[in-house]
């Protein structure tokens, strides 16, 4: 008996030393996802924690969590085993923000100004509930299939879809939802966000406030070999800059999403790897850099704060966004923007357009080839902070579809030669879910003219 129980002792002991080598590191990362995720979820698009809990945190480890809502003074807070604790806050205007020990929350803080457009135009470019449109170059049945077949069936959790919204020609051709969800539900965008934050240096330079091919204003460069770093190189991603980015371990972007109070600082700080221009490398540090740039082209925070949103964002009615900033009031420009699936179609539609909404240029027509030029080290996978179909990823859909994507499947593909907007929400990203299938059976539903 005495043998039994010291090798359970023995055994015991192991376990722990396995756990803390391998999982307590992870602790603060997994308790900062975790209440980030309810606090937004919750207070943002007014889901029950449940919902969250077995949708947005239904990931490995993520899971582990134990989490709180605070209601009243509205923070969540979450642990693994009473352990690491983390604090999200909710700030009307700024959503939420993951916070530490540091930060003053009696702190007065700025919020954006918001504006929405009094039109009397359907949707997408108005507010009134468009009509029914029948096409009569869409064959409807084939239409519904490929949109059916990206939904689970009733007790499934294979394909994980939440929304999809088609717009054709301009206007709505089908949505569907899944329960829980309908289209007033604001969604995550994860690094959707980026195509947003990337639109914003398109704008400025129509504006004459920026030139992207200069070096990026960044004085702590100055002096050494990142000096010739410019905004173009940036918004490729081929920066040559320092910088790990995968999420089944501890990274630079685990660490600067759940664990540092100015985002943009942990890529600035990082070192010249590679000359720029010759190796690509996706970095969500890289967008939030580009975020504390935009805010450096402000005389104030509140000038900074309202720019996302009356140039861009409330600009074209995507009065249902959201991006959250971090600690520091910057916009989290990497990850956290959310709208509901009908106004993330609408940005896609403003792309479609070459950057005309009702009549204003919101950015210039060579804005739009810009970003969905592929950069010379992507392979043809990359433009400027938008994904391309140019390398042929997905092989049975038009090699000229450029995309936004966000983590776990968030996608708002641009179909020029179609003039289709695809918007697909979920929680399976594309190793998992059939997005060649979901795309082409869309195309191939629309009737070849004869």
């Amino acid at each position: 008996m005495k043998k039994i129980v010291k090798l359970l002792g023995i055994a015991f002991i192991l376990f722990l030393i396995y756990f803390v080598y391998t999982s307590y590191p992870k602790l603060d990362l997994i308790s900062g996802f975790s209440a980030k995720s309810i606090a937004s979820g919750h207070f943002i698009d007014h889901r029950k924690q449940e919902i969250i809990e077995k949708g947005d945190n239904d990931i490995d480890l993520i899971s582990l969590a134990k989490n709180k809502i605070n209601d009243s003074e509205k923070f969540a807070t979450a642990s693994v085993f009473g352990l690491k604790e983390r604090k999200a806050i909710y700030r009307e205007g700024l959503g939420a923000t993951l916070i530490d020990a540091t930060f003053d929350v009696s702190r007065p803080f700025e919020t954006p100004k918001r504006f929405k457009l009094n039109s009397n135009l359907t949707y997408p470019y108005g507010n009134v509930e468009p009509k029914d449109t029948v096409f009569e170059d869409v064959d409807y049945k084939k239409l519904g299939n490929a949109i059916a077949n990206a939904f689970d069936k009733k007790g499934e959790k294979i394909k994980r879809t939440r929304s999809i919204v088609v717009l054709y020609k301009g206007k709505l051709l089908t949505e569907k939802y899944d329960s829980d969800f309908n289209k007033n539900s604001k969604l995550l965008g994860w690094s959707m966000t980026k195509s947003i934050t990337g639109t914003l240096f398109g704008i400025l330079q129509k504006q004459g406030k920026i030139d992207i091919m200069k070096p990026a204003p960044i004085k702590e460069w100055q002096k050494d070999e990142r000096a010739i770093i410019t905004v173009n190189d940036l918004l490729h991603m081929n920066s040559g800059l320092e910088w790990d980015e995968h999420y089944d371990k501890i990274c630079d972007a685990t660490t600067m999403l759940f664990q540092s109070s100015d985002m943009g600082k942990v890529q600035l700080e990082k070192r010249a790897q590679f000359p720029p221009n010759l190796h690509w490398n996706y970095s969500s540090g890289t967008t939030n850099l580009l975020s504390k740039i935009l805010r450096s082209q402000f005389k104030t925070h509140q000038e900074y704060l309202d720019f996302w949103y009356s140039s861009l964002i409330d600009k074209i009615g995507m009065n249902s966004m959201i991006v959250e900033t971090d600690m520091a009031g910057n916009f989290v420009g990497s990850s956290y923007g959310w709208a509901t699936t009908r106004d993330w179609a609408k940005f896609g539609q403003l792309y479609l357009n070459k950057g005309k909404w009702n009549g204003e240029q919101i950015f210039d027509e060579t804005w739009a080839k810009y970003v969905a030029t592929p950069t010379n080290t992507s392979n043809g996978n990359y433009g400027a902070q938008f994904w391309l179909n140019a390398g042929k990823k997905f092989p049975d859909t038009p090699k000229d579809m450029y995309y936004a994507s966000g983590f776990q499947g968030q996608m708002i593909a641009i179909l020029p030669t179609q003039n289709l907007v695809i918007v697909r929400i979920g929680l399976k990203d594309d190793s998992e879910f059939d997005f060649n299938g979901l795309l082409s059976g869309i195309v191939g539903s629309l009737k070849k003219s004869k």
